[in-house]
This record gives C-alpha cells, sequence and structure tokens, in this order.
C-alpha cells in the first residue's frame, strides 16, 4: 500500500511544482510589462531563492542544492532548445 502512497505523494508535488512554475511565469510577466529587463528579473529571482533556501535548508543544504542545479544546467536541462519528450 506505500507504493501507492508514494506515487499519491509524487502526483501532489507535481501539481504544486506546476502551479508555483505558472506562478512564476505570471510574475516574470508583469515585470517585463512594466519594463524590467529580464536579467533584473532573473537576478532577483535567484537571489530571492537562494535566500529562501539558505533559511530552509542552512548553508550547506543550500550549497548542495546549488551544486545540483549546476549539473543539471551544464547537462542541458534547463537549455530553451531543450526538447522533452
Amino acid at each position: 500500500m506505500q507504493t501507492g502512497r508514494n506515487e499519491i505523494d509524487d502526483m501532489i508535488v507535481h501539481e504544486k511544482m506546476q502551479a508555483a512554475l505558472e506562478y512564476q511565469n505570471e510574475a516574470w510577466a508583469d515585470g517585463r510589462a512594466d519594463g524590467i529587463e529580464a536579467e533584473i528579473i532573473a537576478d532577483v529571482a535567484m537571489a530571492c531563492a537562494i535566500r529562501e533556501t539558505i533559511r530552509l535548508l542552512g548553508e550547506t543544504g543550500a550549497e548542495a542544492l546549488l551544486d545540483s542545479l549546476k549539473n543539471r544546467m551544464l547537462a542541458g536541462e534547463f537549455s530553451p532548445e531543450r526538447i522533452v519528450q
């Protein structure tokens, strides 16, 4: 029965991530519509995310997350040209 529970938990997390992505996209679009350059929005978004991650996980946890994100970036996961199948 535990497997079913994990699948449900995974689905809930996925749905929350999708909702969070929509909120981020809306905030990004609002900023761009107000004339804020994409580089400024990106810089502030990452600074806020890092600050919150440090609050939640501490500096060591945040560093581990950033290392993971760096590896994923270098693997092309965030590339706009990446095709997801």
